[in-house]
């Protein structure tokens, strides 16, 4: 029979792919580490990783098992941060993932206002791209995500928390070519600058830029909206920007923001968590909590 130690183990020498560095996290000595996972193994009745002298790989009913084991450990911690909590909403630990374009904008808002109305609450914050944040979060390494739809990883439900209307953001010096609000159709004749793949922003450029018949787009290889604006900035070309970035964003200068021509593109922003969960509450009441965030595009002119 499995036991969950086995799985906590599997989990870390997973993580590392490397035993000594999964037992000195883990606090105990590699002989015992590897001791558990040959007897999970035996259980199973296969092997779960393949051993190599840099390491160790996991086998193909090693991912599979892999993916099962977070899912459950992910069940265990919702159980445990739900004891730890007791009747208390927004207590205990949890585990936010944010997607990139969201979390330098959303954060310094949303830890300071849980650290004054829920000091009870330990938050633990990752920032990555989508794809990765819904694996994790699929297989219980997170509790809740910060995301834009449509959520593509199945079997996840979601809070809808806001629309975040785009502008479009040029070289400060450019602003005479246009008179006050844009629309889409100008795209057309913009060198416009995306993130690198894997960022749900630049998908969503792509989908405004399939509005008009463009072929001015670069990818530089980007990975934050910061480096993107200095392009901007420098004279490189115009980007999107979410109404929820152009108050931070302004302030470095160089560029000037522009609203659209209603109706203006926009993204949709949601609260995504697994069904199984335990935590509901908590995520609704942090869903209301994000909704109730001031927001806007002050800077924007």
């Amino acid at each position: 029979m499995f036991t969950l130690r086995q799985f906590r183990y599997f989990d870390a020498v997973a993580g590392t792919l490397h035993f000594g560095e999964a037992a000195r996290l883990l606090n105990i000595s590699q002989p015992a580490l590897s001791a558990q996972i040959a007897a999970m193994e035996a259980v199973f009745g296969g092997p779960l990783l393949d051993r190599r002298p840099s390491g160790v790989v996991l086998t193909s009913d090693g991912a599979l098992v892999l993916a099962r084991v977070r899912r459950i450990l992910g069940d265990v911690r919702d159980l445990e941060g739900l004891g730890a909590a007791g009747d208390d909403v927004l207590s205990g630990r949890m585990r936010i993932g944010l997607i990139a374009t969201v979390a330098p904008y959303l954060l310094p808002q949303l830890l300071q206002t849980l650290a004054r109305d829920h000091p009870r609450l330990d938050c633990e914050i990752r920032e990555s791209v989508t794809a990765s944040l819904t694996r994790d979060l699929a297989q219980g390494a997170l509790d809740c995500v910060v995301m834009a739809l449509p959520l593509e990883e199945p079997g996840l439900q979601v809070i809808e928390l806001f629309e975040d209307r785009f502008h479009l953001a040029i070289p400060e010096g450019e602003g005479e070519r246009f008179q006050g609000s844009v629309s889409v159709g100008a795209l057309a004749s913009e060198r416009l600058i995306l993130l690198e793949e894997g960022h749900c922003l630049r998908d969503q450029a792509l989908k405004v830029c399939q509005l008009v018949e463009t072929s001015h787009l670069a990818s530089l290889g980007a990975t934050s909206l910061t480096t993107i604006l200095r392009m901007v900035a420098g004279g490189l070309g115009a980007t999107l920007i979410p109404e929820m970035a152009v108050e931070a964003e302004i302030r470095s200068g160089g560029i000037r923001i522009l609203p659209f021509q209603p109706p203006s593109p926009s993204r949709t922003l949601a609260l995504a968590f697994r069904p199984s969960t335990v935590r509901r509450r908590d995520f609704e009441a942090l869903a209301a909590l994000i909704k109730g965030l001031p927001r806007g595009a002050s800077g924007s002119a």
